[in-house]
């Protein structure tokens, strides 16, 4: 039924427009577009005469009487009670939990430890972090207070291990302040600013070397600043298992998320600490507990092999063929994939070939045949580089405790330098202090280890993704720690499947000093062209 234009009025404050089909709802709570939402994929109206006739016109949700304040409030100007009220009749009538991933939050998380924004992350589906870079930014400057900006874990600091954890956190970042400037002007000193290189280009490259160098003497404890947005399911999810995590900061930060979430989107974080939360949160602990248990008489540390593909599968190229072919023929995949095993090397080689065609940058991704084919690395490397790589989320990936174990990466550069003595004592001071605390809280004790320290993770993958990551993470401007880590993959893969590989033909096997010299120059370009644009 189409609206009167007196109708067309009252929604108007309420979307980008009221007589297109495709539009933006603006104005509302994210619980009222939640609600809205779910009662959309009920009936057979239209969106706007939901909004006008069961919202607008509803006594649980009277927003006409408050179309008055919108513009000037905003979406505060909607009561989230009266909104909050209307979904849970909403949810309870249609008992659909799928709803809560059609309303969102933006949420900002300030000053927490690095070890934290990686259990945060952890979370793949639903969310999407933004984290301060120890790669763009120097970690160089004490608080208002002044004291170096690390977590100082309610645990250690109330055990007798007080003392040795904050002498190890401060001597970690007193060195890294203080090779701050000596390592900047070693790689001026290497690499000088070129005539065609703009002094902004130059400085930031500087920095982002500096950095790279340097980033393995902050301690896993160092504060930084994280932005999540996510839908309120993944959200709910989220927050359970902070509240089940063995670390006290991430028990506080889950009750301080929950609190403001609840401020917009409360039916849909609710549930992390109720009856079915609490429930949840036992679960967790249990399994952990369980297996804690069960491994006691394993636990002696081994291997330091940086990157080992340790799973494949042999039939890839007849799956992903077969896949590949499945959409374009009008046959049972039984019948395609006989086809397929008959075919000779060079028909294989013709339909993979077809299928990537003549792909000219990376983002041209080739299609989800080649999802038919996993991979799993395992792989030993320093926690500044799982860091980077941990940000993929279209895998399976786990990860085993950071501790001091398997050893730490020395960053060539700083042995050229002259300044190995300095960064190995303040490695060897916290393999020191780790040693003493883990043997009592092995979990807490991750604060204390510096990001130069090796950890053991996994990581599966489908050969799409593989595509994806690898061109990604071998471009120049990457971070040579990680670049290493993804062109070896890329040579293990090569070698088990070549022909599956060949088609990665933006995989970047060079190695580069200033590696974000080109990028930034590009940076200088396109705010050229954005001033002419703009006349600025």
């Amino acid at each position: 039924m189409a609206l009167t234009e007196e109708e067309k009025k009252l929604v108007a404050p309420f979307m980008t427009n009221v007589d297109k089909p495709v539009f933006v709802l603006t104005n509302l709570p994210e619980v009222v577009k939640g609600a809205l939402f779910s009662r959309y994929s009920r009936t057979p109206k239209s969106l706007r005469e939901v909004l006008l006739r069961e919202f607008m016109q509803s006594e649980e949700l009277n927003l006409r009487e408050m179309l008055a304040s919108v513009p000037k409030a905003g979406p505060e100007g909607i009561k989230t009670g009266k909104a909050e009220k209307f979904y849970e009749r909403v949810l309870v009538g249609y008992g659909d939990d799928s709803v809560a991933e059609l309303a969102g939050a933006h949420i900002a998380l300030e000053g927490i430890s690095i070890l934290a924004t990686k259990a945060i992350e952890d979370a793949r589906i639903g969310l999407s972090p933004l984290e301060k870079s120890t790669r763009y930014v120097y970690f160089d400057q004490k608080r208002e207070d002044g004291i170096w900006p690390y977590h100082r874990d309610e645990m250690l600091m109330n055990s007798d291990f007080a003392d040795l954890y904050v002498e190890t956190c401060d001597m970690c970042f007193d060195k890294y302040s203080e090779l701050v400037p000596a390592v900047s002007a070693f790689v001026k000193e290497k690499e000088p600013q070129g005539e065609d290189v703009s002094e902004r280009a130059y400085e930031s490259t500087v920095r982002a070397k500096t950095c790279d160098i340097l980033r393995g003497m902050l301690p896993a404890s160092t504060l930084t600043n994280m932005g999540l947005f996510g839908n309120g399911r993944a959200f709910e999810y989220l927050l359970t298992r902070m509240y089940a995590d063995d670390l006290l900061e991430m028990n506080t930060l889950a009750r301080s998320m929950q609190e403001e979430l609840s401020k917009v989107i409360p039916s849909f974080v609710k549930r992390a600490d109720n009856k079915y939360g609490l429930s949840m949160q036992a679960y967790f602990k249990r399994v952990r507990a369980a297996m804690d248990s069960l491994v006691e008489e394993y636990r002696k540390p081994g291997g330091k092999e940086e990157v080992k593909l340790v799973k494949y599968d042999a039939a890839a190229e007849t799956k992903i063929i077969t896949a590949a072919l499945y959409p374009y023929l009008s046959k049972p995949m039984g019948e395609i994939a006989r086809i397929v095993e008959e075919m000779t090397d060079e028909e294989k080689q013709a339909v993979i070939a077809a299928y990537t065609n003549k792909r000219e940058n990376r983002r041209h991704k080739p299609g989800r045949a080649f999802e038919h084919a996993y991979y799993t690395f395992d792989i030993c490397a320093n926690f500044g580089a799982y860091r980077d790589m941990h940000r993929h989320r279209m895998l399976t990936q786990q990860r085993q405790l950071l501790s001091t174990h398997h050893g730490y990466m020395l960053p060539g550069e700083i042995v050229e330098a002259g300044l190995e003595d300095a960064f190995s004592d303040a490695m060897e001071q916290a393999r020191n202090a780790y040693g003493q605390i883990s043997k009592k809280y092995e979990t807490h004790a991750q604060y204390v280890v510096p990001l130069a320290f090796n950890i053991r993770w996994y990581m599966s993958f489908n050969l799409r993704e593989a595509y994806h990551m690898l061109e990604l993470r071998t471009s120049m401007q990457g971070h040579p720690d990680y670049r290493r880590i993804a062109q070896e993959m890329f040579k293990q893969i090569k070698e088990v499947h070549p022909k599956l590989a060949e088609g990665m033909e933006f995989v970047d096997l060079e190695e580069y000093r200033l590696s974000r010299l080109e990028a930034e120059k590009k940076i200088d370009n396109k705010m050229k062209e954005i001033a002419k644009k703009y006349e600025l």
